[in-house]
């Protein structure tokens, strides 16, 4: 087996190899990794191995070099999970230690694997999240009987509020998002991503038919919207953001709706609802209503200097949190468009 390290951005028909591939997404095509490389300066770094044209392991992972957090491979930064695309589990270990061969010569820190499924026993798991994925296939009609009873009734009292769903995949619906997803993150106690890497979603992916931005109005005011990405029959949920204000028109349950039905009936076979920490019961109380399967994540960081892999203890603590909820939006917006590229 010859592993190959490989530039998705300067491989050509790199997208039209993966879409031959059940288990690539979005995450390990050339368009998501000229939005991270684009919007941060990162370098991709992809260890794959090919037989007569066909991809039959691929590790992608971005090299992050920074002054202020160390230098480190990543796969793949700003990604809820990146599949392991492995034809048998017996081969990880050489990869792995090939990864880290690699990983010392140019001075990485550690590496990290973010992963959907628990790849090794022998791995220490470093994260750990819960995803949710929704089985698109059984049709319209299965879908809304497979939803928790209160979340049908959310859904309903949406439309009777007058809530109403536009698809669309602007500009203007990109920077009417980014708009309530700067609000968003500044009551989470968050930055919000700088607004280069929301146009380069929207020149890499959104404007070439890979994703939508699913806005939800009450009258003429934009509540809540959704992002969702997709490659192949795979779609995802990337990001959301609303209006506390009216939280209680439930528009965030009729965005969610909207777009199963949107995905369900264009022939897509999953739709992924993303990434979820395991104490944010709220969230998942959320997700859980929606007749998805709860699986695990698995986040493994192999640190070069120990030759293990390790527990990952960074956190954004409650002090930060209240630090950047009392900042003003511009100096907020600011403090992401300088930390994000160095967090990764």
């Amino acid at each position: 087996m010859k592993i190959e390290i490989v530039n998705p951005l300067k491989f050509n028909q790199w997208d039209e190899i993966l879409l031959n591939h059940p288990e690539a997404t979005i995450f390990h095509s050339s368009k998501w990794a000229r939005v991270l490389c684009e919007s941060y300066g990162y370098e991709p770094v992809y260890f794959a191995v090919f037989e007569q044209g066909a991809l039959k392991l691929l590790l992608p992972f971005m090299d992050i070099n920074s002054i202020f957090t160390g230098r480190r491979g990543v796969s793949l930064p700003f990604t809820d999970y990146c599949r392991i695309i492995l034809p048998e589990k017996d081969n990880l270990p050489g990869v792995i230690g090939i990864i880290e061969g690699y990983g010392k010569q140019i001075g990485w820190k550690y590496f990290e694997l973010r992963c959907d499924r628990n790849i090794s026993d022998s791995f220490q798991t470093s994260t750990a999240f819960y995803r949710h994925i929704l089985v698109l296939i059984k049709g319209e009609e299965a879908l809304w009987m497979g939803l928790r009873g209160s979340t049908r009734r959310n859904v309903k009292k949406a439309e009777k509020a007058g809530i109403t769903v536009v698809m669309d995949n602007s500009m203007e619906a990109l920077r009417q998002f980014y708009r309530l997803n700067c609000l968003t993150r500044k009551s989470h106690g968050l930055p919000p991503q700088p607004f280069l890497f929301f146009y380069k979603l929207f020149e890499h992916i959104l404007s070439k038919g890979f994703g939508i931005v699913a806005l939800a109005y009450h009258g003429e005011k934009i509540v809540a919207g959704n992002i969702y990405l997709h490659f192949g029959r795979f779609a995802i949920y990337k990001y959301g953001a609303s209006d506390k204000r009216y939280q209680l028109l439930r528009a965030n349950n009729l965005l969610q709706w909207e777009a199963i039905r949107w995905y369900a009936n264009r022939g897509f076979h999953q739709l992924c609802l993303g990434r979820t920490e395991m104490e944010n019961n709220g969230l998942l109380q959320f997700k859980r209503g929606w007749g998805a399967d709860e699986k695990k994540l698995f986040y493994h960081k192999y640190d070069l200097r120990e030759t293990a892999f390790v527990n990952d203890t960074s956190q954004v603590t409650g002090f930060h949190k209240k630090l950047f909820s009392a900042m003003s939006l511009p100096l907020l917006r600011l403090v992401g468009r300088i930390l994000y590229r160095h967090i990764g």
